[in-house]
């Protein structure tokens, strides 16, 4: 291997995870932000999926309605996590942080990638939650280690992916007031136009089509895959990787080139 290469590799990772450490620090300020997000999981859960289950009225092949849902609510509240991880970046610069992250040697995709790490084991109290609603309510969970593993890699990248695009939208629109208002248009439509609540099967041919491009469609295919015992892929674990990590890199390379412009 090349000496020369290594060298910067090492660098930047270690660089990451020091942004990474340094965002993660900030939990013990205010452990409450992890109690209130176990609030959305459960209504889904408890309310939206029991009645639904108990209707019949969603076709999921041989899973039950209840254990169906489970990875998508899991994958939605990652996205409502993430999707407002931009706002603490325009704080931020307010704060007169940014400026003095952009005046550090840290490379500017190390900043950004260490932001999404950090939103990413946020998440993880989400996928306690979302694994402990499933095992009161029956959900024939996968127990496996691999399995388990694979939802927190899947988690960890699905949050940086969505905080990621949270971060960008920042950089562009700078008010936290003009940040909401996007974040909030964006949220729904990702979540309904993927197969989180219902299969992609029995959409409309326009809204299947979307839901093939929008990349939490493939985030709740892993997870569901991984998460529970005997369900299959739909697109195939290999394309859901390949979407999430392609996705994931090119976000971490615009907001990179974008993240400067923050603090001007």
């Amino acid at each position: 291997m090349n000496l020369a290469l290594v060298s910067p590799l090492t660098g930047f990772i270690e660089k990451t995870f020091v942004i990474t450490e340094f965002e993660l620090r900030k939990l013990r300020h205010d452990f409450t932000e992890l109690i209130t997000r176990a609030l959305q999981p459960a209504l889904w859960m408890l309310i939206f999926g029991q009645v639904f289950s108990r209707t019949g009225m969603m076709h999921t092949g041989n899973l039950p309605y209840l254990d169906f849902i489970a990875p998508g609510i899991l994958a939605q509240s990652v996205l409502f996590v993430a999707i407002f991880f931009g706002i603490n970046v325009i704080w931020e610069r307010d704060l007169g942080i940014v400026q003095k992250f952009l005046a550090s040697p840290t490379p500017r995709a190390a900043l950004v990638l260490g932001k999404g790490f950090s939103a990413g084991v946020r998440s993880l109290s989400q996928a306690a939650i979302v694994y402990a609603l499933s095992l009161l309510l029956g959900v024939k969970l996968n127990w496996s280690p691999l399995a388990l593993f694979n939802v927190v890699v899947i988690v960890v990248l699905a949050s940086t992916l969505f905080s990621t695009f949270s971060l960008i939208i920042a950089c562009i629109v700078k008010t936290r007031e003009r940040f909401m208002g996007i974040g909030q248009v964006l949220t729904m439509p990702l979540f309904f136009a993927s197969n989180a609540i219902y299969p992609t099967d029995i959409m409309p041919g326009w809204l299947r089509t979307i839901s093939h491009l929008n990349p939490l469609t493939y985030v709740v295919d892993a997870l569901r895959t991984f998460m529970l015992a005997g369900s299959t892929s739909t697109f195939g674990l290999g394309r859901d990787y390949a979407v999430i990590l392609l996705v994931t890199t090119i976000l971490v390379i615009i907001g990179a080139k974008l993240y400067p412009h923050l603090a001007t």
